[in-house]
């Protein structure tokens, strides 16, 4: 042997199989490259000829030409390492998560302070000292007044979007951890 040894991974070749795998992986990335948004398709790292190449099969109306676009799209991805483009788009799951598990917790607390009343109040209170908590119990009796004349749930959403609020500025804990507190009526 002359010069540098190969580790076993380089003398063996990679199986037809394993090169299939990889390409359609590849496909299916330029796929999901070419649905993304315009705002997030600038957040990830790219060659400007694969975002040329996604900006054109974006073009395409045809669905063979789009086909062949977006294999032209998988091939100049295998040119370059994709981990960097599967970790932003990792990301935008991760934050796509964050914003669904805030709604999630704010509207629990939502319905936790209309169905509760004032003992849910005392809890967020307790989360929150500085809380304007005269406003707070108003818009729980206006959602329960409107929820009881059968009306469009304004106040629910007033107080939706103050939780929301408070969440980003700091994580609410998700209702159910909270424990056994006694109901509006005892």
């Amino acid at each position: 042997m002359k010069g540098k040894e190969k580790s076993p991974e380089e003398t063996l070749p990679v199986s037809k199989s394993q090169r299939r795998r990889d390409a359609l992986e590849l496909k299916s990335l330029a796929q999901e490259l070419i649905k993304l948004n315009q705002a997030k398709l600038g957040r990830v790292p790219l060659n400007d000829m694969v975002r040329d190449a996604i900006m054109e099969a974006r073009q395409i109306r045809s669905n063979v030409a789009r086909k062949r676009q977006m294999q032209y799209v998988a091939k100049l991805l295998r040119r370059d390492d994709p981990e960097p483009i599967l970790l932003a788009l990792e990301k935008f799951d991760g934050e796509a998560r964050e914003i669904t598990g805030r709604q999630h917790r704010a509207e629990g607390w939502r319905d936790f302070l209309i169905e509760t009343g004032d003992p849910a109040v005392g809890e967020l209170i307790k989360l929150r000292p500085g809380l304007d908590t005269q406003a707070i119990r108003q818009l729980i009796r206006n959602a329960r007044a409107e929820l009881a004349r059968n009306r469009p749930p304004a106040a629910a959403r007033s107080l939706f979007k103050i939780l929301r609020e408070m969440d980003q500025e700091e994580i609410l804990p998700a209702v159910g951890g909270l424990g056994a507190i006694g109901t509006a009526d005892g």
